[in-house]
């Protein structure tokens, strides 16, 4: 889970990032820094999400912050879990940095929902990931899976098939969000197989110069493709049935959406900073502002705020929304909130655990060693 200490000298323990690095190494700043800035678009997205019937700027932009986004988050999520196997203390970290986490929030924006919403008959599920704990139950799956992933030839490929596959088939269901899970898998398996050089490359001179250009344009097509498309491709939760496009279409948007992804994916962290910034230690904390503003989003549609305060649709409101997102999502993930919060994002729970025998060898080597 993310933690609440210092991004230098200590382990990134977050499931966000996915951090299976070695003990006593530094983090790279560039890859907290990829965090907190993708963490900022995700809720700007969210808020400006209710914007986008009334602006067609506002849909452009929202479309292009979805094209990669949670592609970006995912990436770095898969890279920082090339390491995880099926040891017995990385599979404790999974479940009490994943899995305990998404039963807690899973029942708490249940009951938000009863009382923000006056939804009293709203049912906890744990089948049917509400909002945002969808990633959750996305992260451990995929990290379940990567023993596969880094064991078969073509692991890309075999993705991007799966995630087409999903798309053509409406019977998936709601449980687990499944249909997510499986459309957004390549993007976990890209992070995989990635290497640190291939990040290097992003951070070329002339990658940064190139991807101005590609934004401009992917702005100037998403304006124009605003009214002529759903941007629900995007969400990935749904198939091609089910948007009301044939079934063909869903293989063809998948493989149109990878690519546009993985390409603003590459322009995204061309501009990412790679020295530390002030918000660099942010990055550790990013899963928390992730499910915490949730409840701010969630409830500010609960409580009619857009169509209560007409004013947020011109241009200065918009503006307003999205400074106010990215102010939100900033404070939640600081290192006090991390704190207040550390009990069920990042419970210790040993006394649920048996200690495998490596473990208790290892530290009887360090008292002999004492």
């Amino acid at each position: 889970m993310p933690s609440p200490r210092s991004p230098h000298n200590v382990t990134d323990r977050s499931p966000a990032a996915s951090g299976e690095q070695k003990s006593g190494k530094q983090r790279d700043a560039f890859f907290d820094n990829a965090k907190y800035l993708a963490i900022v678009l995700v809720a700007m997205g969210h808020a400006w999400e209710p914007l986008t019937d009334h602006s067609r700027a506002a849909e452009a932009l929202y479309m292009v912050v979805y094209t990669f986004h949670m592609p970006a988050f995912i990436l770095i999520s898969g890279y920082f879990s090339r390491s995880f196997d099926m040891r017995p203390d990385r599979l404790r970290r999974l479940v009490t940095g994943v899995l305990v986490p998404f039963v807690v929030f899973e029942v708490a924006y249940t009951l938000f929902k009863r009382w923000a919403d006056d939804d009293p008959t709203q049912p906890i599920s744990l089948l049917d990931p509400w909002y945002l704990t969808w990633f959750l139950v996305a992260l451990f799956v995929w990290r379940l899976t990567t023993p596969l992933w880094k064991a078969i030839r073509w692991p890309v490929p075999v993705s991007l098939a799966i995630a087409a596959l999903a798309t053509v088939s409406p019977d998936i269901g709601d449980d687990l969000d499944l249909q997510r899970v499986l459309q957004f898998l390549p993007f976990f398996v890209v992070g995989l197989v990635l290497k640190p050089e291939h990040f290097q490359m992003v951070r070329r001179r002339e990658v940064r110069i190139l991807s101005v250009p590609l934004f401009a344009f992917a702005l100037l097509f998403a304006y124009w493709a605003g009214p002529r498309m759903t941007s629900a491709w995007f969400y990935h939760r749904d198939s091609a049935q089910e948007l009301g496009a044939p079934w063909w279409a869903g293989i063809v948007m998948t493989l149109a959406l990878f690519v546009c992804s993985m390409v603003m994916v590459a322009c995204f962290l061309a501009w990412v900073p790679r020295r530390h910034m002030w918000f660099t230690i942010l990055g550790a904390g990013t899963l928390y502002g992730y499910l915490l503003h949730g409840f701010l989003a969630k409830g500010s549609r609960f409580w009619g705020w857009y169509e209560d305060y007409a004013w947020l649709h011109k241009p200065l409101g918009e503006i307003f929304v999205t400074l106010v997102a990215a102010t939100v999502v900033t404070l939640l993930c600081t290192p006090p909130v991390q704190r207040m919060f550390r009990i069920v994002m990042e419970p210790d729970m040993k006394w649920a655990f048996k200690r495998d025998a490596a473990e208790l060898a290892r530290e009887r080597g360090r008292h002999k060693a004492g």
